[in-house]
């Protein structure tokens, strides 16, 4: 498992990444950034709704105020998502919404980059701690066990319905 504290211009670089490999990326629901001046805070799932400081996130703000609002998506190059959220690519890929929780595959391989979704990032403040986790690759061997697993029971089947 890797962490990383998610908050680049140019995207963070996590971890690299074989086509077809398995990963997670999970960040805390109560972990917060911000997008500029009250009311941008909010968690990695973006500026999706009305949300309110508790007196002790990160906004610094007093229990109660509101500090962050929805403000819609932002569309750049392949990708509309809500402003503030986080947002991967792998390589030069398509960029895709992580929020506070995804599950994939790597569509290509390459290096995972993670992303704060803004169009002016000069005000933007603080970082979310993302959790990334990837699984195993399996080795071309296994695939081929695999596949002459299959076709044994594949024969089996056929034997038995004769």
């Amino acid at each position: 498992m890797d962490h990383c504290a998610c908050f680049a211009a140019n995207g963070l670089a996590t971890v690299s990444l074989a086509a077809g490999q398995g990963f997670t990326v999970s960040v805390a629901a109560t972990d917060l950034w911000s997008a500029g001046e009250l009311p941008r805070w909010s968690n990695a799932d973006g500026l999706v709704s009305n949300l309110f400081a508790t007196g002790s996130d990160e906004s610094g703000a007093a229990a109660g105020v509101q500090i962050g609002q929805g403000f819609g998506n932002l569309e750049m190059g392949n990708l509309s998502a809500p402003f503030g959220a986080l947002v991967g690519q792998i390589g030069s890929g398509s960029y895709f919404l992580v929020g506070t929780n995804y599950s994939g595959t790597a569509s290509t391989a390459g290096t995972l980059k993670l992303f704060y979704w803004d169009s002016a990032n000069v005000d933007n403040v603080g970082s979310v701690l993302a959790s990334v986790n990837v699984s195993a690759v399996p080795e071309p061997g296994t695939y081929a066990l695999m596949a002459g697993g299959l076709g044994m029971l594949a024969w089996f089947a056929r034997r038995r319905r004769a």
